[in-house]
């Protein structure tokens, strides 16, 4: 997967930018506030058709402008070109694939990128819906079966919930049927996905944190000593006191050990940094053997991530990755030495205006 040439059209400053990018690695650089973010913004809704600096996509678009536009030429696995698109105005949301109007989950499956900013090591210690999103992510372009039972399953809780809150208790033991068969389902999936995922992080964690010492415990949202269908009978009362569903594959997470001891509460700010880096990477590492299309990376400020040995570490991973990376920095000394990279393209962004250099 390479974008071979990118549109930019009214995202944050950047009002109107063209751009061919490298099949490998993408250098981008400027003062604060330049718009180097606001490109690695356009990319990123382009592929996940939402932002990962607001929570509304909306807000991304340019002051006084009606709406915002990425578009691209994007050269798939098989060698074949399509042309994809998100237009996205204060009313809805339009996508469009070699002229064909699409869905998100089409863009996102053609199209597959990774983020890693200096928030990013709050995977380890934020609530754990990130962790569950990141998770599913994965899942979502590792299986296709992956949305469609997801989907249903939140239908169940959401209408399980709702019968809760009315107390409309004639009703459950429909919907806790459909509950446990697409909760039992989603649970195998994330169960399978951590079995493949953990050897590969094992593997990018000695790599930049130089230790073998590394768990992942997947934790399922219920005891799964009693059967789904047993908790869900157990905690009835509790469940239509509080008028909500308290166990089930939404109240999933899965933490992270270093030495036995849970990473978050133990390792330094920085060690953090490089464990959640090892994550994200083995997930891409992982994508990239299953999926017709290699993830596209974006790293944004990339020395507010990494010191300057851990810095050669990562470039030296991607460019040999096969994927195509954009990298934001201040200055191009920023990135360390560039002399043993062969395939690298840089470009300058000054007050929205994007130019190689």
């Amino acid at each position: 997967m390479t974008l071979l040439k990118l549109d930019v059209f009214s995202v944050r400053n950047i009002h109107s930018a063209t751009i061919q990018p490298s099949p490998s690695l993408n250098f981008v650089t400027g003062a604060n506030a330049s718009g180097k973010s606001s490109l690695l913004e356009a990319i990123f809704i382009l592929g996940r058709a939402r932002s990962f600096r607001t929570q509304y996509v909306k807000q991304a678009i340019s002051f006084e402008q009606a709406q915002l536009i990425v578009a691209a030429q994007h050269r798939q696995h098989q060698g074949s070109v399509s042309n994809l698109g998100i237009q996205i105005n204060t009313k809805q949301t339009e996508i469009r694939i070699d002229q064909e109007n699409r869905q998100k989950a089409d863009l996102a499956y053609l199209f597959p990128v990774q983020l890693i900013h200096p928030k990013s090591y709050r995977l380890l210690d934020a609530g754990p819906q990130n962790r569950r999103e990141f998770l599913d992510w994965g899942i979502f372009n590792h299986n296709r079966n992956f949305l469609p039972t997801w989907r249903r399953y939140s239908k169940a809780v959401q209408q399980r919930n709702v019968l809760l809150r009315t107390r409309q208790t004639k009703q459950l033991p429909a919907w806790d049927k459909e509950l446990v068969e697409y909760g039992n389902a989603v649970n195998a999936f994330r169960k399978d996905y951590i079995q493949l995922l953990a050897p590969v992080f094992l593997r990018m964690a000695c790599y930049f944190l130089d230790t073998t010492h590394i768990d992942l415990r997947f934790i399922a949202g219920w005891d799964e000593q009693l059967s789904l269908e047993h908790i869900l009978a157990g905690n009835l009362e509790k469940d239509l006191r509080y008028g909500f569903t308290h166990a089930g594959p939404h109240r999933a997470d899965f933490l992270t050990f270093h030495n036995k001891r849970l990473a978050k509460d133990y390792l330094s700010r920085g060690q953090q940094k490089l464990l959640v880096l090892a994550l994200l990477l083995s997930q891409v590492s992982l994508l990239n053997n299953d999926a017709q299309n290699n993830c596209c990376i974006l790293v944004d400020d990339l020395t507010a991530e990494l010191d300057t040995e851990n810095r050669s570490k990562l470039l030296k991973y991607m460019a040999d990755l096969g994927c195509q990376v954009f990298i934001t920095g201040t200055e191009l000394s920023d990135f360390g030495d560039l002399s043993t990279l062969n395939n690298y393209k840089v470009f300058h962004v000054e007050h929205g205006c994007i130019q190689q250099v």
